[in-house]
């Protein structure tokens, strides 16, 4: 997952239009860990970039070197700060950017080039992502997000025509910094408390919570301690656990996943005072939406991913695209006799059959262990940040996505993993049962003197 805010900064620039007799245009998108990826054409070259409605202005991620490719110029150093207890990160900025997302255009587009190589989403996601983009076209257009078909509606705010819909419900915006915020209700210990919450698609959690004790806001005692995220300035970390429910009018999700952020990472996330935590892609996708910031309106519609159950890494393990390593793969079997190639049951005894068996070295993904949980089943296995998974059951992990391998991880407890990894060149194996992160541990009974 990715969070990420940037400071309170003043920009002049173009807008985004639609260039066709219609004023709308529909673009598709893969859904990756609950995060939207669009393509995003920038001065003439298409690159991959993460939809985040809490982000203010588009950031490419210039250790890329995608700087000479795009001809971006007229740049300015600045620092920036978001989530996390690291540093400020230096930034080019550059304005007069061309910026087209299939129809809608921007001719003279603000960005920003960041050169911190931990914020590189590639190997997070197992998908090439060379940037952010956000307020800009949630301000400008009318944007329908349809998670169950993946694709994106853009329309221009004096075209669009809004239908009856009576399952739907409409919520006000308020905005901070450029940022929507939802008003919502969260059910703690049987306790009904309202929240304010900035609406954060570029999240994958579920919802994040900031603990306050004189709203009743605070992690239950059943909780364990998780990395959350990547912020612009670090990680987080923070608390796991579940609430009793989450409403947003009539709808109303049951024993849902939540996360308190360590105070020390989320300083800066708690400069707007009323806002009392975020909702994430996990909440996101179970609706098809309607964002109308002129109006300042938002629109909910339940979809078929609404009664996804909410599960936890029961594993301990995270796991991120690592570069690439050689892998020995069959290239072709070819069966010859004598007089040519064997057909169907044609062989006969007198018959010399010799199987050829090519091999070819291909480069496939290597899937890294970069976070491992304190206490958890994998943990305790013996595994190690920097184990290399080669196998996950039995099976190659370079024939599955990133986001594939993961949800073996949030399987039933019980599940039986076993993994064969690569540590520094030599090839170990581990098992282990994934757990519930909530169990409670057992207390040992001794035996009195009598």
């Amino acid at each position: 997952m990715f969070v990420l805010l940037l400071s309170n900064l003043v920009f002049s620039q173009g807008r985004f239009t639609i260039q066709n007799k219609h004023r709308s245009d529909k673009i598709k998108f893969k859904l990756i860990n609950n995060l939207i990826i669009i393509p995003v054409k920038i001065n003439g070259v298409t690159l991959s970039f993460l939809l985040d409605t809490g982000v203010s202005k588009p950031i490419i991620f210039n250790f890329l070197n995608v700087s000479d490719t795009l001809k971006i110029k007229n740049t300015e150093t600045i620092f920036l700060r978001g989530l996390g207890e690291g540093e400020l990160v230096e930034a080019l900025k550059s304005n007069n950017n061309i910026i087209r997302i299939g129809e809608a255009i921007n001719l003279s587009q603000d960005l920003y080039a960041i050169f911190e190589a931990n914020l590189d989403l590639a190997p997070k996601l197992g998908f090439p992502v060379h940037g952010i983009i956000g307020n800009d076209i949630f301000s400008d257009l009318i944007v329908e997000v349809n998670y169950s078909k993946e694709y994106l509606k853009l329309t221009e705010p004096e075209a669009y025509k809004y239908k009856k819909c009576g399952k739907c419900e409409t919520f006000n915006l308020e905005f901070y910094n450029g940022k929507p915020y939802i008003n919502a209700e969260v059910t703690i210990d049987s306790k009904k408390i309202p929240v304010k919450l900035l609406i954060d698609s570029g999240g994958s959690d579920v919802l994040w919570l900031f603990e306050n004790d004189s709203l009743g806001i605070k992690s239950s005692n059943a909780f364990f301690n998780d990395f959350l995220g990547h912020g612009l300035s670090g990680s987080v970390y923070g608390k796991r656990t579940k609430i009793d429910a989450l409403s947003l009018k009539s709808f109303v999700l049951e024993n849902a996943n939540v996360a308190y952020p360590d105070s020390a990472s989320i300083s800066i996330a708690r400069k707007f005072k009323d806002r009392n935590g975020s909702l994430a892609g996990n909440v996101l996708k179970r609706f098809n939406i309607i964002f109308d910031y002129q109006k300042a309106i938002i629109t909910l519609k339940k979809n078929a991913l609404f009664k996804e159950k909410f599960s936890y890494n029961k594993s301990g393990i995270e796991l991120a695209h690592d570069g690439v390593r050689f892998v020995k793969e069959i290239d072709d079997r070819i069966l010859k006799e004598k007089t040519g190639l064997i057909r169907n049951h044609d062989a006969i005894n007198s018959t010399k059959i010799v199987i050829d068996t090519q091999y070819k070295m291909s480069l496939k993904p290597a899937y890294t262990i970069v976070e491992l949980r304190n206490d958890s089943p994998a943990k305790k296995a013996g595994l190690l940040i920097g184990d290399v998974v080669l196998r996950i059951n039995n099976k190659p992990t370079h024939q599955f996505s990133l986001q594939d391998v993961m949800h073996e991880f949030y399987d039933d407890s019980g599940k039986h993993i076993r993994l064969k990894v690569d540590r520094n060149g030599k090839v170990l194996n581990f098992s282990f049962n994934l757990e519930n992160p909530f169990k409670k541990k057992k207390i040992p009974k001794y035996l009195g003197i009598l």
